[in-house]
């Protein structure tokens, strides 16, 4: 079993080392051919490794060597495959491995196809490492080596200005890319100060050793801990303010999308409240502002949602939220329906973004839902694809997403926290609402896009067939709840339902389906048979609000990226130019002089250097004399 942990986590860095190997080299297709399989090696490898865990319940630890070893610190590269872990190398590699394959079709045109695989199976490598180490040192360096691959992937067509963004068309792939890297550096900070303390108060940074301690150390200290913690996973999570980074990432090739927003990167911040539960368990309070944080983000993110006309950024707003539902629930000590609903959800999104890959090619790039309309016709199978993820979004029975968000918001009643059941109810019917509204937008009603000279197709049918374990599993997935839950039971705290909402729970269910349908049933009458426009409400106060994303990417910039543009530039003119700079050239000019100077003493003529030896004996002698006068 051993030997499988190393399989399941080396094969993607063998893929990546092995598309690198072409990446300056044309097109290649059994790169992508080769990057997929080992991809698929992962997948297998991590399957069974499940079924091990499954069958004898014991975990597979692994040390490969010691890493750092300084007085009495110590610290392995180890790795663990259990409950919690294993359900992520699954995940991650199951949808990896779809995205690799479709990633053969959707990028079949790229004339750096081949370091295209390189940086995507690096970006696999490093979310593995995070998942399967077995200490938070291990964590970190996956941690940032997500970050690093987030960077080249969101900033992967560097070359390409953006001119498709109406509402702010100064964004590009590289400023989306640098983005993310400095607002995930900002929340990173915070992390490193929550592993300081750790190692500061426990003397390790290994999960067993760490968490053994954590009754013994004053509630002050863990307290500190779980803030710093969770402040580094509202970076990697996109959790208000931290927030704006998602959407823009979509500047970057959709299949980067699906994988950031499906199986790696976002679902990192998630997963380590997760697997530090022992300390966030005992922190009530900050436990409390995880769940409250996550219901508002989850509202809010889907209130910007309602109006986006983005196809992608529709579907980044709405993995925002869901995220914010999986928060809900570890903050109310859920921690296994939190990870039920990741992984559920890893399934149902990544086949929506996948979807709106097949859309983007077939309407040469085109993002705008009100160019779009009628593409069923044209495009059946990524219609059926898109309508299942929807409907596993939206919550309704009996596909994955109703089995894993209705118990987020059954565990809200139950712990008695109304405002945050109501919100998320209330979140549920938006969700539905504009899950539908670009359903119909993109796929029924009048076809807009003839009028844009658009001529759409459908994607390849390998990459179609592909895409249909995901949405098997979309539909699916809800029906191993139970399962889950006695599976992950020995390693996460067992979360169960009151007496009392147990007897609710048909009228609980009964009231979130009837929001989550009225929703749908609102949107097919608002956009199933055409776009209706109504320049009174897109110019209304709230619309322009929601739009704009309640405003906060320009209070960002100009309360924070122009003050320090402005900083910068006063530094480098006033202070860098004229200060440093002059300094420094003064100091080069006066020793370029003088040993310009100096060099006409090297004449070459005898006479002239005897001359000079004895002006110099004179100023010593005149040195020593002055010397002893004064002596």
């Amino acid at each position: 079993m051993e030997n499988l942990v190393y399989i399941a986590l080396f094969a993607p860095l063998v893929s990546s080392l092995f598309a690198g190997l072409f990446a300056m080299s044309p097109r290649q297709i059994f790169v992508g051919v080769v990057s997929s399989f080992l991809l698929f090696v992962s997948f297998v490898s991590s399957i069974i490794l499940g079924y091990h865990i499954a069958t004898t319940g014991a975990s597979v630890h692994v040390t490969m060597m010691d890493w750092i070893s300084v007085a009495d610190l110590s610290i392995p590269f180890g790795f663990v495959a259990d409950q919690v872990s294993v359900t992520m190398m699954v995940v991650v590699s199951l949808v990896s491995t779809v995205v690799h394959i479709y990633s053969i079709g959707y990028m079949d045109h790229d004339k750096s196809f081949n370091r295209f695989f390189s940086y995507l199976s690096a970006f696999v490598f490093s979310m593995l490492i995070l998942v399967m180490s077995d200490n938070f040192a291990g964590l970190f360096i996956g941690w940032e080596g997500v970050g690093v691959c987030s960077w080249l992937l969101i900033g992967f067509w560097y070359h390409k200005p953006d001119v498709s963004r109406e509402e702010n068309p100064s964004i590009s792939p590289s400023w989306a890319a640098n983005e993310a890297f400095i607002m995930n550096r900002i929340a990173d900070l915070g992390m490193l100060v929550g592993l300081f303390i750790i190692f500061w108060n426990t003397g390790s940074l290994k999960y067993d050793v760490v968490f053994a301690q954590i009754p013994s150390l004053a509630p002050a200290i863990v307290t500190a801990a779980a803030m710093a913690l969770f402040i580094g996973a509202m970076g990697k999570s996109a959790q208000f303010p931290l927030h704006t980074w998602l959407t823009d990432a979509m500047e970057g090739p959709t299949p980067v999308s699906a994988l950031i927003h499906a199986a790696t990167m976002v679902t990192a911040g998630v997963f380590l409240v997760i697997r530090a539960n022992p300390i966030f368990a005992v922190t009530p309070d900050v436990s409390y502002f995880i769940a409250s944080l996550g219901t508002f983000v989850a509202f809010f993110a889907a209130s910007m949602a309602l109006v986006n006309r983005d196809l992608k950024r529709i579907i980044a707003f709405s993995t925002l939220s869901q995220l914010g539902y999986m928060f809900a629930a570890a903050g109310l000590g859920a921690y296994w329906i939190a990870l039920f609903h990741l992984a559920a959800h890893a399934f149902f999104k990544a086949l929506l973004f996948l979807g709106a890959g097949n859309v983007m090619h077939a309407t040469h790039g085109e993002l705008d839902i009100f160019k779009m309309g009628g593409l069923k016709k044209k495009m059946r199978w990524t219609y059926i694809y898109m309508g299942l993820a929807s409907l596993a979004l939206a919550g309704i029975p009996p596909l994955a997403g109703f089995f894993s968000k209705d118990a987020i918001i059954e565990t809200a009643f139950d712990k008695g926290t109304l405002i945050l059941w109501a919100m998320l109810v209330i979140t549920a019917g938006m969700t539905a609402f504009y899950s539908f509204r670009q359903v119909f937008l993109t796929f029924s009603g009048d076809e807009r896009y003839k009028e844009f000279g658009i001529h759409p197709h459908e994607m390849y049918k390998f990459v179609l067939i592909a895409m249909s374990p995901l949405a098997i599993l979309a539909v699916i997935a809800g029906f191993f709840k139970d399962w889950f839950n006695a599976f992950i039971i020995n390693l996460l705290p067992n979360y169960e339902m009151g007496e009392h909402t147990h007897h609710l729970a048909l009228i609980l269910g009964a009231i979130v389906l009837f929001v989550a349908v009225s929703g749908i049933v609102i949107a097919y009458i608002k956009y199933a048979k055409g776009l209706k426009r109504s320049e009174k409400t897109e110019n209304s106060f709230v619309y322009k609000l929601l739009a704009n994303q309640y405003y906060i990417p320009q209070i960002y910039s100009a309360l924070i990226s122009k003050p320090y543009f402005e900083i910068s530039k006063l530094m480098w003119t006033k202070v860098d130019m004229r200060i440093v700079d002059a300094t420094v050239d003064g100091i080069a000019k006066f020793i370029y002089k003088s040993g310009d100077g100096s060099r006409k003493m090297q004449t070459g003529n005898l006479s002239n250097y005897l001359s000079w030896m004895v002006g110099g004996a004179l100023v010593l002698l005149f040195v020593a004399i002055a010397t002893s006068v004064i002596g």
